[in-house]
């Protein structure tokens, strides 16, 4: 049957599952999240099959929330505290590891070890070493004289969202070393022996040579950890449920709760949706900027 289509049907053909897959399992989703947003569906609905049409009164609602507001601001701090410190650390340690010295490969593979733990584990043990009582932190800053009391990393308002990004941050670091070191090991030797051969010092060769070169590499690195971040929901609810008093709240966490908890399904469907609008003009912006690349 296949040698009877033409070429480009014979490609077609063979795209046709994965076409199928993607609506079933994310296009149907989405219309179907979409659609929620704009009616009134609560518990009840749910189980009636009731619901009303009412337009944009849900988003109307959410931006008149003084909550909703809380948690796009603590997704931001959230997202930009991690992904900073995660790819600063990441490309120190990368470049750390792409010098030529017995243990590299080693360490580096225990370097992967925060990375290949699930998250939920991870979390579940930040949260018992950050415990106010008996938390590990805690335990040694008092044993080194560093503080005089313990610290409720998750109990204060002010100390709980640094906290969730610190446990964060060490999740993070090696995705960053990985992709870093990837992109470090493809670079030409030779220009950076004629940058020796012209005087150009380390710090030179870094800012001139090492980063314009790497700037696709890095590109991907900020626009995937801001991608993965920005969207973060297991870390935070086992560390801190979005509390003590929404102090890591999140648009993802605030999602769950209007759902689950409250059971304004549509409601929980239109912060999704608010979510999954930012997602998508980051990764817009992303395309557009490798794209620029490539031109240039």
């Amino acid at each position: 049957m296949l040698k009877k289509l033409p070429g480009r049907w014979n490609g077609y053909l063979f795209l046709f599952p994965a076409v199928i897959y993607m609506l079933a399992l994310i296009g149907y989703p989405l219309l179907y999240n979409l659609i929620l947003s704009f009616q009134n569906v609560d518990l009840q609905g749910l189980n009636t099959g009731e619901s009303s049409l009412i337009g944009f009164d849900n988003y109307m609602n959410l931006f008149q929330d003084s909550v909703f507001w809380i948690s796009v601001k603590n997704t931001l701090l959230y997202t930009v505290g991690s992904v900073v410190f995660q790819f600063v650390i990441g490309f120190l340690l990368a470049l750390f590891f792409s010098m030529k010295f017995r243990l590299a490969s080693f360490l580096r593979g225990i370097m992967m070890v925060s990375w290949l733990i699930p998250l939920t584990i991870s979390a579940l043990l930040f949260r018992f070493m950050m415990g106010a009582d008996g938390g590990i932190f805690n335990q040694f800053l008092l044993s080194i004289g560093i503080i005089e009391n313990p610290i409720p990393w998750l109990t204060s308002p002010q100390m709980a969202l640094w906290s969730v990004v610190l446990a964060n941050i060490w999740v993070g670091i090696p995705f960053n070393m990985l992709l870093l070191s990837t992109g470090l090991s493809n670079l030409p030797e030779d220009i950076y022996e004629s940058a020796s051969l012209d005087g150009a010092s380390i710090i030179q060769k870094f800012f001139h040579i090492t980063v314009p070169l790497l700037r696709p590499v890095i590109l991907v690195v900020m626009m995937l950890g801001f991608i993965y971040t920005f969207k973060v929901f297991d870390l935070i609810f086992v560390m801190t449920g979005g509390g003590p008093v929404n102090a890591t709240e999140v648009l993802s966490t605030l999602s769950y709760q209007y759902s689950f908890s409250d059971f304004e399904f549509s409601m929980g469907a239109a912060t999704a949706n608010i979510l999954f609008l930012i997602l998508f003009v980051v990764s817009l912006v992303y395309l557009k900027m490798i794209k620029n690349d490539e031109v240039m």
